[in-house]
């Protein structure tokens, strides 16, 4: 488990509901408008994302032989190394602070892992920064890719492959004070050693998602597959005791290892940090 950031959690500390809509002209610590465009013309308030490269993802197929190769892997990847949110809690993956507000539209979490996104690797299916989970199943379902070398954001990501405007490169980044926010907060808690700005970056890093179970949207889609389409019954086992039950249960910060939760939880929501 790492612990190497826990001392800063007394810097700043928010919730699952910090990933609500903050209203227009909310002003961040440092005194940014982070509800208007400022210096990131960009921004949105409520949650927004652009692509990364002009290809994106119009030159990728779902039947192509790199798409299918790159699914393979990840699929053994979660299969071998990351069955259940007992090896991920086990192999120091973190939520990404959206576990209890993903909703029942979505339906799923985040898992970020703070050592994959500071190594040298960027779309290696071995080493993914982060795992998506489903909520009802308890199941890792894919996989989210961030393009960061040594925890510093990859302005031009890898193509999964082709080259030019026939590559398959379907990167994108949050404009949105959500994912704006999320992204800071990680960062400053866990992720730079104390240096991160006191004002919200413009943009995420690009990030590229890689779905394991059949999406109508494709492989490469932003949004998950929809509920029916993730496995279905038996849940997995959790692989952490727990009073919940998968399948019967959804994933939340309270069904999780007490030691874990008291660690990792935040615990002051985005309107408190901006107005407390």
């Amino acid at each position: 488990m790492p612990d190497r950031h826990l001392s800063r959690r007394s810097v700043l500390r928010t919730t699952s509901g910090a990933f609500g809509v903050a209203p227009v002209g909310v002003r961040h610590a440092s005194g940014e408008a982070i509800g208007t465009a400022g210096r990131c013309p960009e921004a949105t308030i409520r949650p927004g994302m652009e692509h990364c490269t002009d290809a994106h993802g119009d030159g990728c197929s779902d039947d192509h032989p790199e798409t299918e190769a790159i699914q393979d892997a990840v699929s053994r990847t979660l299969e071998d190394r990351y069955p259940n949110v007992g090896t991920l809690i086990d192999e120091g993956f973190i939520p990404y602070f959206d576990l209890a507000s993903s909703g029942e539209e979505g339906g799923y979490s985040h898992w970020i892992n703070p050592g994959y996104l500071g190594d040298e690797t960027v779309l290696d299916p071995e080493r993914p920064e982060s795992v998506l989970v489903d909520n009802k199943w308890w199941r890792p379902i894919g996989v989210m890719f961030i393009a960061t070398e040594d925890g510093e954001a990859v302005d031009d990501p890898p193509a999964v492959y082709g080259e030019g405007d026939e590559a398959c490169a379907p990167w994108h980044y949050h404009t949105g004070v959500p994912g704006r926010f999320a992204w800071w907060y990680y960062q400053k808690v866990y992720g730079s050693d104390g240096k991160t700005s006191l004002k919200l970056p413009c943009r995420t890093p690009c990030m590229l998602h890689v779905w394991t179970y059949p999406n109508p949207n494709g492989v490469y889609a932003h949004g998950p597959p929809p509920r029916g389409n993730r496995g279905g019954p038996p849940a997995e086992d959790p692989g952490f005791d727990t009073w919940a039950t998968p399948g019967d249960d959804e994933l939340e910060w309270n069904t999780l290892p007490d030691g874990f939760v008291s660690q990792f939880k935040p615990d002051t929501s985005l309107r408190d940090l901006l107005f407390g």
